[in-house]
C-alpha cells in the first residue's frame, strides 16, 4: 500500500505542478489553460485516492479536517478551472480574478499542504 501511496503522492504533486505551472506562465497575460483543468481534475482524483488508502497505512494519523479543507479548496479550483478553459475554448475572455482564483487557490493548497503540521 505505501508504494501506490507514494505514486498517488507523485501524480498529486504533478497535478499541483500544472496548475501552479500554468498560471506563473501566463502570469502577464491571465488566462486559464486547459491543463490547469486537467491538473485539477488529477488532484481531486489522486487526492481521494490517498483518502481512501491513508488509513490502510501502517502509522498514518490522518487529519481529516485538513484534508477536508484540501478537498473544497481543491473542488473550487476544478469548477473555476472548468468554467475558465470552457470561456477559452469558445473564444471568450477570461477574467483577471478567474485566471488568479485557479493558480492562486491551487498554490493555497499547496501551502495547507507542506506548512499545516
Amino acid at each position: 500500500m505505501t508504494i501506490l501511496f507514494n505514486v498517488l503522492l507523485f501524480l498529486h504533486i504533478v497535478g499541483a505542478a500544472m496548475i501552479v505551472g500554468y498560471w506563473i506562465a501566463t502570469m502577464k497575460q491571465p488566462t486559464v489553460h486547459p491543463r490547469q483543468r486537467d491538473g485539477a481534475f488529477v488532484q481531486l482524483i489522486t487526492g481521494i485516492a490517498m483518502m481512501g488508502i491513508l488509513p490502510m497505512l501502517p502509522n498514518a494519523h490522518p487529519d481529516y479536517f485538513k484534508l477536508g479543507i484540501k478537498f473544497a479548496i481543491g473542488l473550487a479550483v476544478a469548477v473555476l478551472a472548468v468554467i475558465g478553459s470552457r470561456k477559452v475554448k469558445k473564444g471568450e475572455p477570461v477574467s483577471t480574478g478567474l485566471a488568479h482564483g485557479v493558480g492562486g487557490l491551487g498554490l493555497l493548497n499547496i501551502a495547507i499542504a507542506t506548512i499545516w503540521q
